[in-house]
């Protein structure tokens, strides 16, 4: 994913919402807390999306916790099983966790962001082979399928794929019916 302003995916990452502690009182702006009132008091507690996390943090009014969706929980969990963790059910508009842990690193540390570049590297790597894998498997069965108990623990996985991992999924999958169809076409024409 890049950060291009047309970026369809970039947009619905930077939509994503952070909560933010505000260190400053600031008026006018109760709104985006989510009540009525009409300023926000210092050490209120308010989820803002990134795009807008970027001018408070950086105008230092307020600190942020990393979302949930990159705690400590998570992070176990993909380095338990990286292909065991859901991650379209992390962050929603389309499960584009990769692309909200790069806005996330975007305004952490250094330290931090490397923290979280290493976790989301490794999930990608440890996921990468059995996406392919699927892909492949899914492309050979044609449209009709598959039936019986693996095919429960590979529908659970493609369910849990990230926008990312679901677009490498859809090129595999289109790759491997080509190669199919140019080692059929190439075998006719040797008989």
């Amino acid at each position: 994913m890049d950060n291009d302003y047309f970026s369809i995916d970039a947009i619905l990452a930077e939509n994503q919402k952070i909560q933010c502690t505000f260190k400053v009182d600031i008026p006018d702006m109760g709104h985006l807390a989510g009540g009525s009132d009409r300023e926000i008091k210092s050490l209120t507690k308010a989820p803002i999306p990134i795009w807008l996390a970027y001018i408070v943090l950086f105008s230092d009014w307020a600190d942020f916790t990393i979302p949930s969706p990159f705690g400590i929980r998570v992070r176990n969990a993909l380095k338990a099983e990286p292909r065991s963790v859901k991650l379209s059910n992390l962050v929603g508009a389309g499960g584009l966790w990769y692309g909200f842990g790069k806005m996330v690193m975007d305004i952490l540390s250094e330290e931090q962001a490397n923290g979280i570049s290493e976790v989301l590297t490794k999930a990608f790597k440890g996921r990468l082979l059995e996406v392919i894998d699927q892909a492949q498997h899914f492309a050979a069965l044609g449209p009709a399928g598959g039936g019986g108990p693996s095919t429960d623990t590979a529908q659970s996985f493609r369910e849990g794929l990230d926008g990312t991992e679901r677009e490498l999924f859809a090129l595999a999958q289109e790759s491997a019916k080509r190669m199919k169809r140019w080692h059929e076409g190439n075998d006719k024409a040797r008989r």
